[in-house]
């Protein structure tokens, strides 16, 4: 009897054991595949009344990632923020898994049929390789496409600066970020609120916050993969622990970032605590 008892209660141990177990790969799988819509709304200086108000979808890190069939699931989180821009800041594909056939090309179709959409490259799309092939299929499906360059953006009268920076992964003697802004002030003039897509969040601090951006707009830091309360993210996509700039608004030297948690993993990774991010941010003036 006593034996059977010993033997019941291990039973019902290895039975609640493997009851965590399904439910842990279930909520860690939801976490990873369930989208979650944040909202933003920067008070910046200097910007034009007539972009006071303005809505921006913010993507990164895709990954060749699908949500739903053909990114169907992403393409209505997207057109429910009810977007004027999309900025998509890089790392749509992955070097580390297969791309799928049509993937660059139906996401920017969809993504371009609901509001201009502005790409800039990340560091694995210059890993994958082809990158000229793969912008002139973006361009192709309607989406502008910023390399090392920059455009003017209009609403309700007033005018403002968007540029764009090709990932250091680039070329070897690609127009660096400096020149770009050097190239917007003699266009615009010094006082043009300007914003930069730029891929990587971790360059910021000692590079971009001094450019004279107004807005800098990235990802590459995937929220810090694993987020816990009170950090900004356990693990940066270096590997290095407890990384800052990693998820949200942050400012430096007079200029203000946006990171995006972004949407896939690269590789094996998965996310934690850290659900795939539509961002939206509503333009205020401050």
């Amino acid at each position: 009897m006593e034996r059977r008892s010993k033997r019941r209660r291990r039973g019902r141990g290895l039975l609640c054991l493997t009851a965590l177990a399904v439910l842990a790969g279930l909520y860690v799988y939801w976490g990873n595949t369930a989208l979650q819509a944040s909202s933003f709304s920067p008070a910046l200086r200097g910007l034009p009344p007539g972009f006071d108000g303005c809505r921006i979808v913010v993507l990164g890190d895709l990954h060749s990632t699908y949500f739903g069939d053909k990114n169907k699931a992403l393409l209505e989180a997207v057109e429910a923020r009810e977007p004027e821009y999309i900025f998509l800041v890089g790392d749509l594909l992955d070097a580390f898994r297969d791309v799928p056939q049509g993937y660059a090309r139906e996401t920017a179709a969809g993504l371009a049929d609901i509001a201009p959409t502005y790409y800039v490259t990340g560091n694995h799309e210059w890993a994958v390789g082809d990158v000229p092939e793969l912008k002139k299929t973006l361009e192709a499906q309607g989406v502008t496409v910023l390399s090392n360059e920059f455009v003017t953006l209009e609403r309700n009268g007033d005018a403002i600066v968007l540029a764009g920076i090709d990932d250091p992964n680039g070329f070897a003697d690609q127009k660096p970020p400096e020149t770009v802004a050097e190239e917007v002030r003699a266009a615009c003039g010094e006082d043009v609120f300007w914003m930069l897509l730029a891929h990587r969040n971790d360059h910021f601090p000692e590079q971009y916050s001094f450019l004279g951006a107004d807005l800098v707009v990235s990802g590459h830091g995937h929220g810090g993969v694993v987020r816990l309360p009170f950090t900004d993210g356990l693990v940066s996509t270096d590997r290095t622990f407890f990384p800052s700039y990693t998820a949200g608004l942050y400012e430096e030297n007079g200029s203000t970032l946006f990171v995006t948690r972004g949407l896939g993993n690269t590789g094996w990774s998965f996310r934690l605590f850290n659900r795939p991010e539509v961002a939206a941010i509503t333009l205020r003036q401050g």
